[in-house]
């Protein structure tokens, strides 16, 4: 990189300063800026006038550092002197030229009120302080990036329009006033924060029916994953507000507005009561998303330790009256919240991977506060807690996300922590157990292949090791 050349506007106020102004510019040369000072560059029988004019006009000098104290200010506002010349050339190249970043002040000194001196063309502009001692390393460095144009902040690379904001194509789900509203009750515990948080839930619930899928155009796994991507902002919607919700209330002054939110949710899984003709996919997309919502509450509220709250929501049954249609219970388990996506299935084999559903879930894990070892380790809770409740040999619950653990050899966060009895003691509600000794019979009966386990190729996961199972409740 070719060295900036910059020149040093000063005023001879004392031997100090002048002083102070070459060993700063010393400095800079030492940094590798090509400085140009009258001390140095200015000799008998050179035109001052022209050399200053020449320094602050050349097109090759790109920068001009102005190191203001009280006379330099002074003399400047009065064009005094030849810091009066250089102001005359240098406010008119300041006022009329459209790129500013030739110019910056340094201040050297300041008044009694703490106030920089700078000439009165210059008060608007941003300024570097070189004054205080404490400070003048930092800013030395901000002045180097100034002067080789390598700002620390860099602006970055503007990507592409979302495709859920194309022109005609664009659903919202007019919940953002409501959102806001909802978020700010509940961090500041306003009376009506449970209100706010209904009208929310409420909102979220009547207008996800925007995002039915009707007829679409060509594959229609592709218009499933399309459907998915719009939906993406009102889903970070809704697990900020939950993050908020587990943060500032623990979740427990909102438990049974999140678990009503959820029953509302489940019918959106099934065909309308108007709907006479029908594919079992057209609901692939509100499947996945609420499935996908599940997942994140409940890896929300155990990352908080909400287990109680957790727990609640793996105890207490939903309200589905399409069950009872068919003849079977209209309470139903959380089991409900995944179903099959065959859409989706097909998309795998048509790509040759394992799973976009769990593909899926894991790209979506971003920039949300939540990592996906939460989800994994949510995922993991509720499989192992359908496996304790289950009298089949096949699993209840299919745990998408473990796809990406099958080979590890450690266990989830909460249960290597319940080697402590005091905290297994808060975790052993999740799985509905109250000794270790209760989780033996269904991983004697995994290790001895009398139970199966969920597959992806040839590989499985080890529920022993995800939960530490031979440590539990192990130490006081």
């Amino acid at each position: 990189m070719t060295a900036p050349k910059l020149f040093i506007s000063y005023s001879w106020s004392s031997p100090d300063h002048e002083q102070w102004v070459a060993d700063f510019a010393t400095e800079l040369r030492e940094s590798g800026v090509d400085v140009i000072l009258d001390k140095w560059d200015l000799r008998e029988g050179h035109d001052a006038i022209a050399f200053m004019e020449k320094m602050v006009t050349d097109p090759e000098v790109k920068k001009v550092v102005i190191v203001s104290d009280r006379i330099y200010a002074a003399k400047a506002d009065g064009r005094a002197g030849g810091v009066g010349k250089e102001t005359q050339i240098i406010s008119k190249e300041v006022y009329e030229k459209q790129t500013q970043d030739k110019f910056v002040a340094v201040v050297r000194e300041k008044d009694e009120e703490g106030k920089p001196y700078l000439p009165t063309y210059y008060k608007s502009r941003i300024h570097i302080d070189l004054s205080e001692p404490e400070t003048y390393g930092a800013n030395f460095e901000r002045l180097l990036r100034w002067a080789f144009d390598k700002p620390l902040y860099v602006k970055p690379e503007l990507g592409n329009k979302p495709s859920f904001l194309e022109e005609g194509e664009h659903v919202s789900l007019g919940t953002t006033v409501s959102f806001r509203r909802a978020i700010d009750a509940i961090k500041n515990n306003k009376t009506y924060a449970a209100g706010a948080l209904d009208e929310y839930l409420n909102t979220f619930v009547r207008n996800l029916e925007r995002f039915r899928l009707e007829k679409p155009i060509g594959e229609f796994d592709d218009a499933v994953v399309k459907n998915i991507e719009e939906f993406l902002p009102f889903r970070n919607e809704a697990i900020q507000l939950f993050i908020t919700i587990s943060q500032y209330s623990q979740g427990g002054a909102f438990l049974w507005s999140i678990h009503r939110f959820f029953e509302n949710l489940i019918p959106y899984m099934d065909r309308p009561p108007h709907i006479s003709t029908w594919r079992d996919e057209d609901y692939d997309n509100f499947r996945f998303i609420v499935h996908e919502l599940f997942l994140y509450t409940l890896g929300i509220l155990i990352k908080f330790e909400c287990f109680e709250q957790a727990r609640y929501m793996l105890e207490q049954r939903y309200y589905f009256p399409g069950n009872s249609e068919s003849g079977r219970d209209s309470m139903v388990k959380y089991l409900i919240f995944h179903q099959r996506t065959s859409s989706l299935t097909h998309r795998s084999k048509r790509l040759n991977r394992l799973s976009v559903r769990a593909d899926l879930l894991n790209e979506r894990c971003t920039g949300v506060g939540i990592e996906f070892l939460h989800l994994m380790q949510a995922d993991f809770v509720i499989f192992m807690r359908a496996e304790i409740e289950s009298t089949d040999d096949y699993p209840r619950w299919w745990p998408e996300t473990l796809l990406y653990i099958r080979y590890s050899r450690r266990p989830f966060e909460i249960f290597a922590r319940s080697i402590s009895k005091s905290y297994f003691e808060l975790v052993k509600g999740l799985l509905g157990i109250t000794s270790p000794t209760d989780l033996q019979p269904l991983l004697t009966s995994y290790s001895e292949r009398r139970r199966q386990l969920p597959r992806w190729d040839f590989d499985s996961i080890n529920p022993g090791v995800l939960l530490g199972s031979d440590k539990l409740a192990s130490k006081s």
